[in-house]
């Protein structure tokens, strides 16, 4: 008997406990913000500041001539720097701010209203991180952006004319691209377009950015005639070592969290990026006779552009797969479409961005299906999906392409594109900069 009245009396404490815990339970509880959470968003921040400087750098400086070093690390430092201006001035407000379908509002024109305990969402409710961590993340994907384009028509254009283009793309091209795949209430958003890091806001659409560029700029004096062999492979490879370890806080830190989604990132970062630098070098074998280390940079580079919009939605067999089929259609991308299109892209930026770019998007469709190990919900369509991510592809294929189309036809009647002959033959560094990247 007095064991079971021991075992009432505990029962009641519990069942008072639990009812008042659920009286007194705050029905909009605060948001809270979690110090490593803010911590991880600030070191992912640094990490994407890397892969431009000096990832991006030196992987393009390696690859072209020695007289025009300088110039394009003198562009990527410079149009980053561009952008980031622009970004807090008005990019950020038309970017993430109101929720209109196609482009933002500026309420927060200048960054006004921001404050340090002003707050952003994240991807769990009631979690927050500072709106101010926010904007600088987001910032980086706007200025690596817009960098990527230089690759396309380095050694033969205007400083001047770089800049320009830079301002006027980025205003009428990544802008609403971004706002429609990640803003409140965008298009692309709103009808379930998956893009976890930047494969359509980022890839695909700087490399018709560049693809465009390449056309209207023209080809490169001598091209297929003179030996334009990249003059230091070596430091290609160190850009694109930088660019690999970088891209953790690219891809990792888009997550916002440094939680279970943010490891789930980073190891299919690590596995899509390893397979590529396989593919693209058996590609290679098949192709060539051999494996080259340019060859292994580039499939580097293609297997983190591929994974990019799949890294927080696939599983890590997935994401070999992903990674596998960029290395093999970006070696494609690079060889035989880019003898179809007949252009010179410089340093292959649509072979490798655009390609991997688009095959990331499409799979990202594909293996986010729970069947195929991905975290997709449990009626997930895969061809469904599939509709979306193309339908996303294709409006970022066709609003890049017109934006750039009207940018570049401005840019030239304003400053003119492209340097003279003389200029192109002495090179960029000392032409452009009064500088050179190595003395005798």
């Amino acid at each position: 008997m007095k064991q079971l009245k021991q075992l009432y009396g505990t029962f009641f404490v519990l069942a008072t406990m639990l009812f008042a815990q659920s009286v007194l339970a705050d029905p909009n509880p605060v948001p809270t913000v979690d110090k490593g959470d803010t911590a991880w968003m600030m070191v992912s921040t640094i990490l994407v500041i890397m892969m431009v400087i000096p990832g991006l750098g030196l992987f393009y400086g390696g690859l072209v001539r020695s007289k025009n070093m300088l110039s394009v690390l003198m562009q990527v430092m410079v149009v980053f720097s561009l952008i980031m201006v622009l970004w807090a001035i008005y990019g950020y407000s038309l970017a993430f701010g109101g929720e209109g379908l196609i482009i933002g509002n500026f309420d927060k024109l200048f960054l006004q209203g921001i404050t340090p305990d002003s707050l952003a969402d994240t991807f769990t409710e009631n979690v927050k991180i500072p709106e101010f961590i926010f904007v600088a993340f987001q910032s980086t994907f706007a200025g690596i952006t817009c960098a990527l384009i230089i690759g396309s028509f380095a050694e033969r254009i205007k400083f001047s004319a770089v800049l320009l283009f830079s301002t006027l793309w980025f205003t009428f091209s990544y802008l609403p691209i971004a706002h429609m795949v990640w803003g409140a209430g965008g298009y692309l958003l709103g009808k379930g377009a998956l893009d976890f890091a930047g494969g359509t806001v980022v890839h695909i659409n700087s490399a018709t950015a560049g693809l465009v560029g390449a056309y209207f700029v023209g080809k490169r004096m001598g091209y297929g005639k003179e030996s334009m062999a990249p003059h230091s492979l070596t430091l290609t490879m160190v850009g694109a070592s930088l660019l690999w370890v970088g891209w953790f806080g690219f891809n990792a830190g888009s997550n916002l969290e440094s939680n279970g989604g943010a490891t789930l990132a980073f190891v299919n970062t690590l596995l899509a990026t390893s397979a590529a630098v396989l593919a693209w070098s058996l590609g290679e074998v098949f192709t060539k006779g051999k494996p080259s280390m340019l060859g292994a940079a580039s499939g580097a580079v293609a297997g983190l552009v591929a994974i990019t919009p799949a890294c927080g939605s696939v599983g890590p067999m997935g994401s070999i797969v992903v990674g596998l089929a960029g290395g093999f259609l970006c070696l494609w991308g690079v060889t035989g479409l880019k003898k179809i299109l007949g252009v010179d892209d410089s340093l292959d930026v649509f072979g490798v961005h655009g390609v991997g770019g688009i095959t990331g998007a499409l799979l990202t469709g594909v293996f986010t299906a729970p069947s195929l190990g991905g975290t997709g919900a449990e009626d997930f369509s895969i061809g469904s999906q599939l509709l979306i991510q193309a339908e996303g592809v294709v409006i970022t294929l066709v609003w890049s392409g017109i934006v750039s189309f009207v940018a570049y036809k401005i840019v030239d009647m304003l400053v003119g594109l492209r340097v003279s002959e003389e200029v192109e033959r002495e090179g960029l560094d000392v032409s452009e900069h009064g500088e050179t990247a190595y003395h005798m």
